[in-house]
């Protein structure tokens, strides 16, 4: 189908049509032109040859004019015949019955549409084929002279055939050269084409390369300007909006690299303070159950929140490391099934997770990394879906695949695209949560730092088939390159 596509794509390809539209215009024009002057010329040499042939016979006649008696012998109609033929035609003459041809033993030319108009006593001619040759016949009825000076028919036909094959060469040479006018301008045309064509297209490739260029990142794309005509345009216009693109792009990142260091600078900095403070609640919760009323549930509000803002600078943190391309695997050799178990003892969720975790499964991971996505997961199902949540392990020779689902309302259509956005919140109205917001975009880029040559981990975030959201994790068995590249 790709190629098919191809294909098609250059048939319909502005090079193309612009050829093919010369090529039309050319054979066109030369079809019209070399039709129009070959019909002319022909007519005009036929024309020539029989306005000669008639002039021929006419000086012909005058010369054996008048007829001697009437009615004439056949002796008379043989000798005129003799008389009217030569080497470029021969003559026929008739009265009544009697018939006599002169110099050429071919059969008989004459037509009966030709003879009535002779019989009328009209000069006539008509365009006849003898033996596959073209000829013009002329014929005409000589007059009897009367005593009063006027004269009558005197019925003796008189008609005259003319070879016409020298002026049919003429007009076959005049074809041929017209053929081959038409063939070279249609050549003509072709190469006009192209040359208009490649002047054309030279600017458009040019700024569809540029434009390729341009949407995969290099900024710094320019045009060079040839001329002052519309293409030229396009191309200062082009530079124009590149230009402008790039000042953007530069501030959004130069504000966006600020904004990322502020938040990584601002999450170091809390982390003294909040070492302090939970060492605070650590004190407030051993002795919250003994503290008196409002004062008791203060101690473990304020336990709690610290606990919260611990987290999330912790994930501001990592974030920070994922941005700055520093986040590093510590890769190991892992009983996948055994740490996923370890993942939900911890947390104390390992009795109420339905799990099928075949055992053998080992990979090679980052063990921190894995339990981070596999606790988060757990607990996003926990907080936003519904019990029982399950958790089943996959694997074959080059992938290891953990799905985390669970039985709430699943996920809306309309929040799927953003489910991994950080602190993206699918309830707009909910202005706080129990997490940082920011679980599953640690995951996503977790599973994403894990990669074997072009095998790349991910998450992919679903609903099931009876209800409840399904997110899948994916990691290559194998993981040998341990950058952070993203």
């Amino acid at each position: 189908m790709t190629l098919w596509r191809r294909i098609g794509a250059r048939v319909s390809g502005l090079r193309v049509r612009l050829v093919l539209a010369f090529a039309l215009l050319g054979v066109t024009t030369t079809v019209a032109v070399a039709s129009g002057s070959y019909f002319q010329a022909r007519t005009v040499i036929l024309q020539q040859a029989q306005d000669a042939a008639v002039m021929s016979l006419t000086e012909q006649l005058t010369k054996i004019y008048p007829i001697a008696q009437l009615p004439p012998t056949q002796d008379d109609l043989e000798l005129l015949a003799q008389r009217l033929s030569d080497r470029e035609s021969f003559a026929v003459v008739v009265y009544r019955d009697l018939r006599a041809q002169g110099g050429s033993e071919a059969a008989d030319p004459l037509t009966p549409e030709l003879r009535q108009k002779v019989r009328d006593g009209r000069i006539a001619w008509q365009r006849v084929s003898l033996a596959g040759e073209p000829a013009l016949l002329i014929g005409t009825q000589l007059a009897l002279d009367r005593p009063d000076g006027t004269s009558r028919p005197s019925g003796v036909e008189v008609y005259s055939v003319r070879n016409l094959v020298p002026e049919q060469q003429s007009i076959d040479r005049l074809a041929t050269r017209a053929w081959l006018t038409g063939g070279l301008s249609l050549v003509l045309a072709v190469l006009l084409a192209l040359l208009s064509a490649r002047g054309v297209l030279r600017p458009v490739r040019d700024l569809g390369r540029a434009a390729r260029r341009l949407g995969e990142g290099d900024l710094t794309t320019r045009l060079r300007v040839r001329g002052a005509d519309e293409l030229a345009d396009v191309a200062r216009t082009f530079n124009d909006t590149a230009g402008t693109l790039e000042r953007q792009v530069g501030e959004l990142r130069r504000l966006e690299s600020d904004a990322r260091r502020f938040v990584a600078d601002v999450s170091h900095e809390l982390r003294t303070p909040l070492a302090a403070m939970t060492a605070v609640t650590d004190v407030l919760d051993e002795e919250a159950e003994h503290l008196p009323g409002d004062a008791g549930r203060a101690a473990r509000l304020v336990s709690q929140e610290t606990q919260n803002l611990t987290h999330l600078v912790n994930d501001l943190i990592e974030i920070s490391r994922f941005d700055s391309g520093t986040a590093r695997l510590a890769l190991d050799d892992v009983d996948v099934a055994a740490a996923v178990t370890a993942t939900l003892r911890i947390r104390g969720w390992l009795d109420r997770v339905r799990t099928e975790l075949p055992p053998g499964v080992v990979a090679r991971l980052d063990p921190r990394r894995l339990d981070v996505i596999v606790a988060n997961l757990v607990g996003n199902a926990f907080r936003h879906g519904a019990e029982p949540v399950s958790v089943r392990l996959g694997a074959d020779p080059d992938w290891v695949t953990v799905e985390v689902a669970d039985r709430g309302p699943g996920l809306d259509p309309e929040v799927l695209p953003h489910v991994f956005d950080r602190l993206y919140k699918a309830d707009t109205a909910r202005t706080r949560s129990e997490g940082s917001g920011l679980g599953l975009a640690i995951s996503w880029e977790n599973a994403r730092l894990h990669r074997h040559g072009e095998r790349r981990g991910s998450l992919v975030a679903g609903n099931g088939a009876h209800g409840g959201a399904v997110f899948t994790l994916r990691l290559p068995r194998d993981t040998a390159d341990t950058g952070g590249a993203r």
